[in-house]
């Protein structure tokens, strides 16, 4: 299940849902382009069903990612960590 998390402070979400977003121009929803942090786009990460009824957290998303800083792949080509800059954080996603 992927986790991520905002080094500076230890935020963000796990879930099943990990998606990187790319978007219009105009700032609206274009397309989900991969299921890994993605220079470009930017990356949720939470429950792909509400988990959360009680007004809670469902989803994690970072602004744009501008560099990976790091990746790291198991044997059988998955990624299992990546850690990555946006326009104003550090992140780490773990498998």
């Amino acid at each position: 299940m992927p986790k991520l998390r905002r080094i500076s402070d230890g935020a963000g979400h796990n879930g099943s849902l990990a998606q990187a977003i790319k978007w219009k121009e105009n700032k609206r929803f274009d397309k989900v382009v991969d299921s890994k942090p993605t220079v470009g786009c930017s990356f949720l990460v939470g429950s792909a069903t509400a988990s959360s009824y009680g007004g809670g957290d469902d989803y994690w998303l970072t602004t744009v990612v501008t560099e990976i800083i790091e990746e790291r792949w198991n044997d059988d080509g998955k990624l299992e960590y990546c850690k990555f800059k946006t326009g104003n954080s550090v992140y780490e996603c773990t498998a």
